[in-house]
């Protein structure tokens, strides 16, 4: 018997895909097929895990159920799945003869499957910001050597000196920047949380890692504004970047605190401890951090104590979370924490820091604990051999486990500029073009050229308003990211190479087979070098190349049995086959900040499997999978058709909101029912019951212009006294949030 996909392959998906599983016997037989599979039962496993932490109850595997697959001849079996639920899931094929009571199994291990949010597809273009440097310094003012004297003095008295630091409106003030002219999609925070300013601070500002305390944000970081607190500024930022259809990620410390945080204060006994009673601090790289303290998650008190932490930004609008150390927590922990963000809001991204922690950690975190992203080491390798040996396996997690993003700078490491300014572009553009789903970072200052290395303990200006900068270069590679469908999720990437120069030439596939791209990257800073691979490869078009980063038509040369192409030092090519690719990106540069294309057509095909599986329950979706895409752009025309035609009655169960209107009375909502929200303008609802967010989603454009969501039904005990809940909506117009609540 065959199986596809294969037993123990690896598959990363988005919620919208279908995933057909096939069986093939070897000889015509009468009888049954079927898929053993926990695809469809996120929440059940979820709910295993959290009983498991917090009760400890066993976890009895009753997510796992067996689906009857379609006989297609005599031999083949098929069932095809829709993909509506974000997890780590497992699948397998079994055979059950006429007569017989013994299932056949296929050799092997089970099928994995990972399935990841659907606003993953593209353009996961991240920006990572230091709030502290947009302050005083931001366009390069340093201490004067009077005001470095007076600090020094004091210091040497025992008095504490903390120069004035950005703010989080000051970050407003530089968004449009940022989302509009760089077109970054995710503004990934360093650690925001109130940190030392006296005992344990780690130079001039202290260290933005040894949090003081996770559940509130830096003071330091606000404006001093009688009519707001702290915290509403950093709303304030977090509507901002909605507003401007981007996303936020802050950095959570996870292994530790900060000597003297609250945690610590109030429950010492969370924390490792050596024998003599000594605090515990953690390190990496042969450095210990002394003003840091590690949590001990052998203990459920600490999970409990961090998964309150992620929920608790969850709430208050964050989109994802930067790891840090996160390598060094235990399987577990990580479990019970996804399980319980992803009960109120499953489209949560996790980045994983790993940076020095072992491969195989990071994978399973990834793989099995539902981590979604890692951080790609490509930054760290610099020249062919090593790039050559890094990367294919960093493809392959990304194609299997998660994405790995390629950031070109962190925070950790020295400025690219420092180098040379066409040592940076080539940088950039080697970590951008060789990305997956468009999975690109780097730190703030790399868009001005700062040559200053960031210093977390510190305040370093960014060289921001620099006439020389890459601002239009950064913005084509973002734009190139989000509209070429060879960047996009599924594409396949290959690195094709020959020779001995110190170059690289990588040949990308769309998804579909249809759309292709050669990237040539000249990673030598002072030599002209060729790139060299075979005809077989990468073929060249009759009229030549263009150049998505210039422009130019670029011919290539025979070089024996294959092709060759000149560098420049630090050059790199993007080169199309196809020359309309320009024409199109060109375009694309202009066009206003919105959601990608690619996100939303995404987005409206998950709504629609939603609504299917809640129509006929979770299964075989054969049936309509010929109809899949026109009843995709009927929900985009008129969601109500759409779902009177899926549930097949001429009045569906759907309730109707109107923002504006429904404020003001209270909507009653029978079980099973979806609630359709509508708005003139983008929006983000939560359903809530108390603190505890039951459902949540973001509005999807209609056709006529208006916006749209279906909610899917919460659950039977909400429905058992007529429970009241709250329906918290935010609603953004012209770069400005307006919340407001229903009941």
């Amino acid at each position: 018997m065959k199986q596809t996909p294969l037993p123990d392959q690896e598959l990363l998906q988005q919620c919208g895909d279908c995933l057909t599983f096939q069986l093939e016997l070897d000889i015509p037989m009468p009888g049954d097929a079927f898929l053993r599979t926990n695809i469809g039962c996120a929440a059940v496993h979820r709910h295993e895990i959290i009983e498991h932490t917090e009760q400890e109850e066993p976890v009895l595997d009753r997510d796992w159920h067996d689906l009857s697959m379609l006989r297609i001849s005599d031999k083949q079996f098929k069932v095809m799945l829709p993909l509506v639920e974000v997890g780590c899931f497992e699948a397998k094929v079994w055979f059950l003869e006429s007569g017989s009571e013994r299932p056949l199994w296929i050799n092997g291990g089970n099928t994995r499957v990972k399935v990841e949010p659907s606003s993953e597809v593209c353009a996961n273009t991240m920006y990572t910001l230091f709030v502290r440097q947009f302050g005083p310094n931001l366009a390069g003012r340093t201490a004067t050597q009077q005001e470095s004297d007076a600090a020094e003095l004091l210091d040497r008295k025992g008095y504490s000196v903390i120069p004035p630091s950005g703010t989080f409106r000051q970050v407003i003030r530089n968004l449009d920047l940022i989302t509009d002219k760089l077109k970054s999609r995710i503004i990934q925070l360093l650690p925001i949380h109130p940190e030392p300013t006296t005992y344990a601070r780690m130079g001039r500002f202290g260290s933005p890692f040894a949090a003081l305390d996770f559940f509130n944000v830096n003071p330091a970081y606000a404006e001093f504004d009688s009519k707001t607190t702290p915290m509403e500024q950093f709303s304030e930022l977090v509507d901002a970047v909605h507003a401007r259809n981007a996303r936020i990620f802050i950095d959570i410390p996870v292994n530790h605190t900060g000597w003297a945080s609250k945690v610590q204060i109030d429950h010492p006994e969370w924390f490792v401890r050596k024998d003599d009673g000594t605090f515990v601090s953690p390190g990496a790289w042969g450095t210990t951090w002394e003003d840091l303290c590690k949590l001990e998650y052998c203990l459920p008190e600490v999970h409990a104590l961090m998964a309150d932490v992620f929920l608790f930004w969850c709430r208050k609008g964050v989109d994802g979370f930067r790891c840090d150390a996160g390598y060094m927590l235990p399987f577990e922990a990580w479990e019970y924490i996804v399980a319980k963000i992803r009960t109120e809001y499953p489209e949560t991204i996790f980045l994983l820091e790993g940076l020095g922690g072992p491969v195989k950690v990071t994978e399973r975190l990834l793989g099995s604990a539902g981590l979604n992203w890692a951080y790609s080491e490509l930054f760290q390798n610099y020249d062919r051999h090593q790039i050559s040996n890094y990367l294919p396996g960093s493809i392959n997690a990304g194609c299997t486990k998660g994405l790995q993003v390629n950031f070109s700078e962190t925070h950790d490491n020295g400025r690219l500029a420092a180098h040379s300014k066409e040592y940076s572009m080539m940088r950039n553009a080697l970590c951008a073009l060789f990305s997956q789903s468009g999975a690109f970072g780097f730190t703030n200052g790399v868009e001005w050229f700062a040559e200053v290395k960031v210093d977390v303990h510190g305040a370093e200006p960014l060289n921001w308003g620099s006439e020389i900068n890459q601002i239009e270069f950064i913005r084509r590679l973002h734009t190139l990211l989000e509209i070429h469908p060879a960047f996009h999720a599924g594409a396949r990437l290959e690195l094709i190479q020959t020779g001995h120069d110190n170059s690289l030439a990588m040949a990308r596939t769309s998804a579909d087979g249809r759309r292709h791209l050669l990237i040539l990257v000249n990673l030598d800073e002072k030599s002209a070098s060729g790139v060299h691979w075979t005809r077989k490869r990468f073929d060249v078009p009759p009229g030549g190349f263009t150049d998505l980063l210039s422009g130019e038509n670029i011919f290539c040369e025979n070089f024996g049995e294959g092709l060759r192409c000149a560098l420049p030092p630090c050059k790199v090519y993007c080169l199309s086959p196809d020359a309309t690719d320009y024409d199109l990106l060109n375009k694309a540069l202009f066009q206003r900040r919105t959601v990608p294309a690619r996100i939303l057509e995404q987005r409206f095909r998950a709504a629609l499997l939603e609504i299917i599986t809640l129509a006929q329950g979770f299964g075989d979706i054969s049936a309509q999978a010929g109809e899949l895409e026109r009843l995709t752009e009927l929900l985009k025309e008129d969601p109500v058709a759409a779902c009177v035609e899926i549930f097949g009655m001429d009045l569906p169960p759907v309730v109707n909101w109107h923002d504006g209107i429904d404020q003001r009375r209270t909507v009653m909502l029978p079980e099973s029912h979806l609630l359709a929200i509508w708005s003139q303008h983008p929006f983000r609802a939560e359903i809530k019951d108390g603190e505890t967010t039951l459902r949540f989603s973001e509005s999807l454009p209609l056709n006529s212009g208006h916006y749209f969501a279906i909610v899917q039904p919460v659950s039977r005990k909400h429905h058992a006294n007529n429970k009241h809940l709250q329906l918290n909506i935010t609603v953004f117009e012209n770069n400005q949030a307006k919340h407001s609540q229903g009941t």
